[in-house]
């Protein structure tokens, strides 16, 4: 072991200590009692670093009451409450917690493949694995938007509590370290965290998001507005524009700067670009000289078609995200060729569409789903992503809310329970579900932080909502975070025990 490496491990267990004194100072005031969704009772979690044993109750007899936002009426309003089955670590009948050793990446040791500098996946027997730049089987547990808040009251109360961002960078990196998260999400500070002083000893693995379609609305067409499920004229992309690819080479050219960098795990293409069945439809809408209506009307006359049909419109989406894929992946690794395009982060509108997930599969060596709209994932559906694209998965957003907090959580797509302790029992039930899959290599919480309600810069998604581990003063969720420390912290274990029991 290197005098560098020794030093790094010094500071890390030093400030592991730190965390956890904060840890404990802060969850007496995590347990006050907490308002109710309908009058339904609370479930409290007891704080503890090591797993509960077994408790002998059934698998998915905890029930946890929850709502979401939803559209009634032509109105946005609160859904009915619903009862959901949960499970937690404590009723896996025959699981106990291992130590297992790791590598400075959170790799474990004992499941060794070549190593190559960067991060890859790979199918051992029936599981896929991502392999870390060692070569040791690794999963990606990361919070997205890992980076200070930018309002002004964020800003003020991060100097009064960590003096400077550098240092609220190592204390942030500890504090993820101690709950088990290795990676960041989109749309984090990578700065930030190539900078940290324990970077070194214990990686924080990023990502990167692109937006090549995006950019491309704003600069190639000159639109305004987001564009990623929303902004597009008739859900459609402007793959079929002939400016699209060599505005995509253009902008990938920035990536060579990355090539040698062994923290990056990969790149999002874009957000939530909508994919569906109903694009050839939407195509055929616009202006007759648009590249877009041209290349559907060329395509339906090469099917010997006049109108769109059930079976036209999903060969069609095949054949869209093909192209798609197929100019953004080339652009990446011509640039890039060391690290992995992991897709355009899928959501509600397309997860349902087994011909995107083909498409994407024959470009993409990981496929990222922002995975919406249930409490526990459905094992059909991640089974049919990782088949229909032969390639494994990435849960690249989900979350719930609190409605202990104050925070009006009438914005996002994530349910909302009564407490931070139910939240920690819905990330248990949640990522259970993605180790038992086999098909799942890593998956991110959105997000790090809570946004401050009268931040201006908020995006309109995220304005006074509970979405964070940590509050818009850098205060920690405790028994949110205890729930998740207990999972990240033994997912190989997890692994092997759903791989060998019956």
């Amino acid at each position: 072991m290197s005098y560098s490496f020794r030093k790094q491990s010094v500071v890390v267990l030093k400030y592991l200590a730190g965390i956890f004194l904060v840890h404990a100072g802060f969850y007496a005031e995590a347990q006050k009692s907490s308002p109710l969704i309908n009058g339904h009772q609370t479930v409290e979690v007891q704080p503890s670093t090591l797993v509960p044993p077994y408790s002998g109750a059934k698998e998915y007899s905890l029930t946890v009451m929850s709502t979401r936002r939803e559209q009634r009426g032509g109105q946005e309003q609160w859904a009915v409450p619903q009862a959901n089955k949960t499970r937690v670590i404590e009723q896996l009948n025959g699981f106990k917690q291992q130590t297992l050793a790791l590598d400075k990446w959170g790799g474990r040791l004992d499941k060794t493949e070549a190593a190559t500098g960067y991060f890859y996946t790979k199918k051992i027997g029936e599981r896929w694995w991502i392999i870390d730049p060692d070569g040791h089987a690794y999963l990606h547990k990361a919070v997205v938007s890992l980076g200070p808040s930018n309002s002004e009251a964020a800003g003020k109360t991060l100097i009064a509590k960590f003096g400077d961002q550098a240092k609220w960078m190592t204390d942030t990196h500890a504090m993820l370290y101690a709950d088990g998260f290795n990676g960041a999400g989109a749309w984090s500070r990578l700065n930030l965290i190539r900078e940290s002083s324990l970077q070194a000893a214990h990686p924080i693995a990023y990502t990167l998001l692109l937006d090549f379609m995006a950019n491309y609305a704003r600069q190639g067409r000159g639109l305004k507005g987001n564009f990623d499920y929303t902004g597009f004229p008739h859900d459609t992309v402007f793959v079929f524009d002939p400016a699209f690819p060599e505005f995509v080479d253009k902008a990938a050219q920035a990536l060579s700067a990355n090539a040698d960098d062994p923290y990056l795990l990969g790149y999002f293409s874009d957000n939530e670009l909508p994919f569906k069945r109903s694009n050839l439809d939407g195509y055929l809408q616009l202006p007759h000289n648009d590249p877009g209506y041209l290349a559907a009307s060329k395509w339906l006359s090469d099917h010997h078609a006049k109108s769109p049909n059930d079976e036209l419109r999903i060969q069609f989406t095949e054949y869209e995200t093909d192209k798609y894929a197929s100019i953004v992946s080339a652009a990446i690794r011509k640039y890039d060729p060391h690290h992995m395009y992991i897709g355009f982060r899928i959501t509600a509108r397309t997860e349902q569409c087994p011909e995107v997930f083909r498409a994407l599969g024959k470009y993409a060596d990981a496929i990222s789903v922002n995975y919406y709209e249930v409490w526990t994932p459905d094992e059909k559906m991640l089974s049919m992503w990782a088949t229909e694209s032969g390639k494994p998965l990435i849960i690249s957003e989900f979350y719930v809310k609190g409605n202990d907090t104050g925070m009006s959580n009438t914005t996002g797509a994530g349910w909302l329970v009564n407490t931070q302790a139910e939240r920690g029992l819905f990330y248990q039930d949640y990522v259970l579900q993605l180790i038992q899959s086999k098909n799942v290599v890593g998956w991110h919480w959105f997000m790090y932080q809570d946004n401050d309600p009268n931040n201006p810069k908020a995006d309109e998604s995220n304005r006074d909502s509970n979405k964070g581990i940590v509050n818009i003063r850098y205060e920690p969720y405790l028994p949110l975070l205890d729930r998740m420390r207990q999972i990240n912290t033994n997912a190989y274990a997890l692994a092997d025990y759903f791989d060998t029991r019956k």
